[in-house]
This record gives structure tokens, sequence and C-alpha cells, in this order.
């Protein structure tokens, strides 16, 4: 049963070796901090973390944040136990608000189907008795005239279509978001958010926007859901 779940973006500038120039970094930082600690709060047995990388599939959770394509110097994890960034920083974010219980680490593709990210998400959702789900997901990164994919008029109103989805807590709105448009927009986050409305169930959950913005051109966003009913355990 499905508990509770957050969105987070997935920008290396998480984690804290590396520094931003923007103030906005430590905000975001907060907001994903706050994010985790709402997640922790109903004290799930299970945490799955799910994250857009290059191939699909489960991932050990012995694997290491690998931050040495951003900076040489800190080096990396060694062959074997490096995690997709978007699976990395989920880690770390879990690691740094304490939790050592049982997670699950899966990663989709930009490639995935809408049906196939909602199937695994109905799957992680019941994988025990109290989930909850972390996805790490960026929005369109083509906001700004200095965006990663320089400006495209498309991008805010699909961001804003895709938050009032989370907000709402609208599956059939998450899933109906289209692949290739979020592919022109660079918005990876695209199959997390319906991974998400897989894991949803037929009840609608209360949502929290924490952070809205795009200080890099990329579109961040920090959300709480939770289902009303359920309690922590004493």
């Amino acid at each position: 049963m499905l508990l509770a779940a957050a969105v987070c973006p997935a920008p290396p500038l998480l984690a804290r070796e590396l520094t931003g120039a923007d103030r906005a970094v430590p905000e975001l930082r907060k907001a994903c901090g706050d994010a985790v600690a709402a997640l922790l709060a109903p004290r799930p047995d299970l945490i799955a973390v799910v994250g857009t990388a290059a191939g699909g599939g489960e991932w050990g959770t012995e694997g290491k944040l690998d931050l040495s394509a951003f900076a040489p110097q800190l080096g990396g994890p060694a062959p074997g136990t490096r995690l997709p960034v978007s699976l990395g920083l989920g880690a770390m974010l879990l690691d740094l608000a304490g939790y050592g219980g049982r997670r699950v680490l899966h990663s989709v593709t930009e490639d995935d189907s809408a049906a196939h990210c909602a199937a695994l998400g109905a799957r992680l959702g019941t994988t025990g008795e109290r989930v909850a789900l972390l996805v790490m997901a960026d929005g369109s990164a083509r906001r700004t005239l200095k965006a990663p994919g320089y400006l495209d008029e498309r991008s805010v109103p699909f961001d804003t279509s895709a938050e009032r989805a989370i907000r709402d807590g609208d599956p059939g709105a998450l899933l109906a978001i289209d692949a290739g448009v979020a592919r022109d927009l660079m918005a990876t986050g695209r199959p997390g958010w319906q991974v998400l409305a897989g894991a949803m169930g037929s009840v609608r959950p209360v949502s929290e926007i924490r952070y809205r913005d795009d200080p890099f051109g990329v579109f961040y966003l920090v959300a709480s859901l939770s289902w009303p009913g359920l309690t922590p355990r004493a």
C-alpha cells in the first residue's frame, strides 16, 4: 500500500559537494529535504526510488552516487557500483534524512511508454504493506534563452500542466503527457511522473507543492503527496 510520495528534481547541484552560484540552490535543497522528511513521517517499511536513466531496470542498493563527471577531483565509486545520477541523488536524499530501512532503486528511460511506467508504478506501490515512493524528475530544460536547450515557448505551458496534475493528484492528466513533446522540451522527468501516476491508485492524494522555479532554465518541482486515512505507525 502506498502511504506517501515525493517528487524532487535531479540536478547534480543537489549534492553538497558541488556548489552553485545561484542562491536558489540552498532553497531547492531545503525543499527536497523537507519533502523526504514528510515521506518518512508515515514510517514506511520500504521506499522505492525512481529516476530516469539511459537504461531501465532495478539497481543494487549498494550503489553509490557518481559525481566524477561534474567534478573529476572527487573521484568516483568503484566500477559496478555507480548509480545513474537520478537514483544516486535519490539515495543521497534518503541517506541525508537518516533513512536506514529497505529501499528499491528503479530506473526508467525516455523511451518507456506511459503504459509501461504506469504498470511499474502500480507494482512498486504494492511491493509491501507500507510503501513510500520518491520520484526524481526534472521538468523542461528550455524555459529561457540561457537554458540547456535554449528557449521553447511550449515549456511553460507544459510544466504548468504537469505541476497542476501533481497538485491535483490527477493520474489521468499525468499519463496524458505526450512523450514526444517531453523529449522535445528535454523534460526527462516525464517517465517518473507517469510511474507516480500508476502508483496513485483510485484514491486521489492530498498534495503540497514545496518548490517550483527554473533558476537555470530547467523547471524544478518539489512536491509531497499523502493519502488521507493512512496514519503513521505508533
